[in-house]
């Protein structure tokens, strides 16, 4: 039977977590009351967790080309999902390689790995490489190669593969299954938890990165969510900083800044929101892999 005593541990750890949890989610409600609330009253009064003289004008201003912010979307969304799986499938080939403990180079290999994590070529070669030779610049795949094969990634996986007993691999190799077959239908299968994690953070990468597209991007068919919102922020700025510019029946308009940034991340997070609770249970298991022996 629990005594009060042994009660009260528990008590303080819950109220922490409650307390972290609100934490968390009071930011986005804020966020979702900004964005449904006029701006001059929010630029009078400030922020609030209740939307303030209720309007939807910040996404009217987000909305206002549908057809574009759709087009950035579907780009967006092949970028994320075609780099998302090759990613997995070439990280995951190096790490399992890097586990292996019969691979006479794998030490060569690590730090060949990990030394591109400290150097890299710079800006003025990389550009250079993929507009002059490679010939990629204005084609999707420059949105997807860069990010193909990321070091710190590569390691995560190779710890999570090392925690695969070497004797199970032996056992198949004398059953007479191949170095793929190995690979595809028991290394990855028993790594889920960590291609889980390596996926969910590489999704983001893709998802959120405005960069490769300001440096390579020309074309409107080509041009990603993030890098649309982005250049809307700056429209928004200059509005904002250059209002003595504009027409004569136009100086005295209000335009949505605070609003419509609200509006725009959360129109830019709300997919990875959706898709963050599938990748939930992954998380827990990666956190109790190798905990348990069995």
């Amino acid at each position: 039977m629990t005594t009060p005593r042994d009660r009260l541990p528990k008590l303080f750890i819950h109220l922490v977590l409650i307390l972290f949890g609100f934490a968390c989610i009071i930011p986005l409600i804020s966020l979702i009351s900004v964005s449904l609330s006029d701006e001059t009253t929010i630029l009078k009064n400030g922020y609030s967790l209740l939307p303030q003289d209720f309007n939807f004008r910040a996404y009217a201003y987000v909305l206002y080309r549908p057809v574009q912010l759709l087009n950035a979307f579907k780009v967006s969304l092949i970028v994320s999902v075609m780099g998302t799986v090759i990613s997995l499938l070439i990280s995951a080939g190096i790490a399992y390689v890097l586990s292996r403990e019969d691979y006479k180079y794998k030490n060569k290999l690590s730090f060949y790995v990990f030394f591109t994590m400290l150097f890299n070529g710079g800006l003025v070669p990389t550009y250079m490489l993929i507009s002059n030779y490679l010939h990629l610049k204005n084609t999707i795949w420059v949105l997807i190669l860069p990010y193909l094969a990321i070091p710190w990634f590569i390691l995560i996986l190779r710890t999570f593969m090392q925690k695969i007993p070497h004797d199970m691999i032996e056992s198949c190799m004398i059953d007479g299954a191949n170095e793929f077959r190995i690979f595809f239908q028991m290394v990855l299968p028993l790594a889920k938890p960590g291609l889980a994690t390596v996926g969910l953070f590489t999704l983001l990468q893709y998802w959120n990165d405005w960069w490769l597209s300001l440096l390579y991007i020309e074309t409107e068919k080509l041009v990603p969510l993030q890098f649309m919102l982005y250049r809307m922020i700056n429209n928004i700025e200059f509005l904002t900083r250059s209002t003595n510019m504009m027409p004569p029946g136009m100086s005295n308009m209000i335009v949505p800044a605070e609003t419509a940034r609200m509006g725009m991340a959360i129109l830019a997070a709300g997919p990875m929101l959706a898709v963050f609770p599938f990748f939930q249970k992954y998380f827990v298991k990666g956190l109790t892999v190798g905990a348990v022996k069995g």
